[in-house]
């Protein structure tokens, strides 16, 4: 069958925005790209900025909701189990070690699915989003490395009800992931599975090439970066060499506003509705950190088993006076001369929180933040938007008063 011949999946239809259109969620928008398809029909419903709906889509991704008295459930949402992994042979080139890459490259070389979405980068421009639905491994290997952006990954929803695929992995982020949960009933797959990777502080294209200019010796050599559990960020440069500029150096001042004001209201940090997480901020340095949420997050690890050293996850240290710390420093916007902070980030990644304290201390730090933003720009969506589990989590530090 031609994908012409291919019957269109029934379902409630609007017209695509233009690019440059005003998206319904205004400022807040996450760019997820579901407004660029017909299935903007159903973003009133959808969209993580104007529904904020946890609840009901972890009972639908996960057959429950999270246990809000379990405290690794209160952070990390609803789980089966988690652990520390690498693989064994390093993909080349590879933001890491290529867990990602690898789950997908195996799910499709195994049948398991006929496509995955996946963001490869424009031909002119290595950190510029390109969202594929990847039919071959090496259209998936093509993808690899993060792209620290705004990306419209579910502008490709069209792509899967015309090709007439029935078993598609879908790769991303927070956002994007509670939207394509709240339509993938219409998408007409006899499976979904989802990969989710934690996701905080992206920017514009422009606002990440300020961040590259304001904080990296040679941006215009910067492959890719992270900001790592020795508090520094890691700039992995074409020749492959590695800088680390610390945390507490930033030029905080310069760099508030770069962040998109949807990363700046979202308390999804941890991808809570996908079926495996993969990322590196509850695993110990050099290691991804892996949480299955159901059965079929564990089909996928079960896949990939036999290519990964795995260790059980740990947590050190307290985090608690460090976030409390921060909340000043960040409203005053406080940067450290370069000495200083390297110091600190020397001092806090010997004594500091680690594994899943760390973990933890990422989330504190961004929820509160998070939590001043939405209550100050956003007042009337604080009591809806902000989920429970972020609102216990906040109500542990002692807030500015307005």
């Amino acid at each position: 069958m031609t994908l012409t011949q291919v019957p269109s999946v029934s379902h409630q239809k609007a017209r695509g925005l233009k690019p440059g259109s005003r998206r319904p969620a205004k400022d807040l928008c996450s760019e997820c790209g579901l407004c660029d398809t017909h299935y903007i029909h159903y973003v009133k419903d959808a969209c993580a900025f104007l529904n904020q709906q946890f609840d009901q889509l972890e009972e639908k991704s996960h057959g429950r909701q999270r246990n809000l008295e379990d405290p690794r459930e209160l952070y990390f949402g609803v789980h089966q189990t988690m652990v520390a992994a690498r693989k064994k042979e390093p993909i080349p080139g590879a933001q890491w070690t290529g867990i990602v890459s690898t789950i997908a490259c195996e799910m499709l070389t195994q049948g398991l699915v006929e496509g995955v979405v996946c963001v490869q980068n424009r031909e002119d421009d290595r950190f510029g989003p390109q969202p594929v639905l990847a039919r071959t491994p090496a259209e998936v290997l093509a993808a690899k490395v993060n792209k620290p952006t705004l990306s419209p990954n579910l502008s490709v929803l069209e792509q899967i009800e015309q090709s007439g695929m029935k078993r598609v992995l879908a790769i991303g982020v927070g956002c994007q992931i509670q939207a394509l949960r709240a339509v993938q009933d219409q998408l007409g797959l006899e499976k979904l599975y989802v990969l989710g990777t934690p996701c905080v502080d992206n920017v514009s294209r422009a606002g990440l090439q300020k961040f590259l200019e304001t904080t990296s010796f040679s941006p215009e050599t910067v492959v890719h970066y992270e900001f790592m559990q020795d508090f520094n960020i890691h700039f992995k440069h074409e020749d492959g060499t590695i800088e680390k500029v610390p945390f507490f150096g930033l030029k905080t001042n310069v760099l508030k506003d770069i962040f998109a004001p949807s990363c700046l209201s979202c308390f999804d940090y941890v991808n809570n509705l996908a079926d495996l997480t993969v990322g590196y901020m509850g695993a110990n340095f050099g290691w991804q950190w892996m949480v299955v949420r159901n059965q079929t997050g564990r089909e996928m690890l079960e896949l990939v088993r036999d290519q990964l050293e795995m260790e059980p996850v740990t947590s050190e240290g307290d985090r608690h006076a460090a976030v409390q710390q921060s909340i000043p420093a960040y409203e005053k916007g406080v940067t450290l001369p370069m000495w200083a902070a390297k110091l600190m980030g020397v001092f806090i990644e010997r004594w500091g929180p680690k594994g899943l304290e760390y973990a933890r201390f990422s989330i504190d730090s961004h929820f509160t933040r998070n939590y001043l933003y939405v209550r100050r720009k956003y007042p009337q969506k604080l009591a809806a938007h902000v989920p429970e589990f972020a609102k216990r989590i906040v109500a542990q530090y002692q807030l500015p008063k307005e």
